[in-house]
């Protein structure tokens, strides 16, 4: 493991130096990696995992939209493409990465299926730590292990694709073989990590639920929204309103915070945009501090989960969930988006 200095606080991660993927593919070559579920991680883990010389099988529901995925995807029916269950015992190493509803209320079928030295392995430690409310309680006969990449799977599948992979953490619940933490690496390797950090079942799910509904997607678009309407509110048409709340931080901030940091980004603007982002900068952290902490202790008791569950489980899930997304795919804000984006220079439209 290498050894690496994050602000002062040592710790170690494994990169493709230390684990290289020949040595995955040794640690895995006995092994049927079985993913489950072809869906967000589904089909990047599955499809990497395959470029990179694992034998690997999919495991989705007959007749769906994600079936359909998988047989456009090369998968085969009956040779690299079964049901769940089949799938399930056919495998050794288990991918479980259906929903977190999904899981809930497959677990039963899936565990019947699951055999001695087994490894059931999961990208989200949701399911296992709240397993009060979910129910999955793995046997005591399995290795538990999780990887869990720091993106969304088409960027697990864009990186790997590139050549650059993306960040993932892992641990191990339970070491049945022996060899779970070999395991857990190697199948983090393959399927294209950058580097892997180690976590805990908790805190991964502690992390990722409190990053989802905060930086990652809920803060920001609710950040987002706010700025849009006190511009709007004072006159400024929608184009400029969308461009200096979302366009100018996607297509160019973002990326140059990414490449050098944000203390390089504060250094190469203008004084006036650095002065006013330093002061504002703590006036935001002042004013959404407590919103975190009320966050994360929900996360913490287990409420985030119930909500997830029962919302999730309803028969007209999808149903609701497409009225809320047309609320937003409707509103002035991302209607305007929708024309920004039209006018970027890749999306013109040659002449004639």
């Amino acid at each position: 493991m290498a050894k690496i200095n994050f602000g002062g606080v040592e710790e170690e991660v494994v990169t493709r130096e230390e684990f290289p993927l020949e040595k995955a593919r040794q640690v895995l070559e006995n092994e049927t990696v079985a993913v489950l579920g072809y869906g967000v991680q589904g089909p990047a883990q599955a499809l990497n995992l395959r470029d990179n010389g694992i034998r690997v099988i999919v495991g989705q529901k007959s007749g769906s939209r994600s079936w359909e995925k998988a047989l456009k995807d090369g998968w085969e029916p009956g040779k690299t493409l079964f049901s769940l269950e089949e799938a399930a015992e056919r495998g050794t190493l288990i991918q479980y990465l259906i929903s977190d509803a999904g899981q809930v209320a497959m677990w039963p079928k899936i565990k019947s299926c699951l055999k001695a030295g087994d490894a059931l392995y999961f990208s989200h430690g949701f399911s296992i730590v709240y397993r009060d409310q979910t129910k999955v309680i793995a046997p005591d006969f399995i290795d538990v292990i999780l990887v869990a990449p720091k993106g969304s799977g088409a960027s697990v599948r864009a990186n790997f694709l590139n050549g650059s992979g993306i960040n993932s953490s892992y641990a191990v619940h339970q070491d049945y073989t022996g060899r779970a933490k070999e395991r857990t690496l190697a199948a983090g390797i393959a399927i294209g990590s950058g580097y892997l950090f180690p976590t805990t079942f908790q805190n991964e799910v502690y992390s990722d639920l409190t990053g989802e509904r905060g930086i990652l997607m809920g803060a920001l678009a609710g950040v987002m929204e706010a700025q849009y309407a006190v511009l709007r509110k004072h006159g400024h048409t929608p184009s400029e309103a969308f461009n200096e709340t979302v366009e100018e931080l996607t297509q160019s901030l973002i990326r140059l915070v990414s490449q050098n940091g944000m203390d390089w980004m504060y250094a190469n603007t203008s004084t006036t945009a650095q002065r006013g982002a330093l002061d504002w900068g703590q006036e935001f952290r002042k004013a959404v501090a407590p919103v975190f902490d009320r966050l994360y202790q929900s996360v913490v008791d287990g409420e985030e989960t119930r909500i997830v569950l029962q919302a999730n489980g309803a028969t007209d899930y999808k149903e609701k969930l497409e009225v809320e997304l047309e609320a937003m795919r409707s509103s002035e804000m991302w209607q305007a988006g929708a024309a920004v984006r039209s006018l970027r220079p890749e999306n013109w439209q040659k002449a004639g």
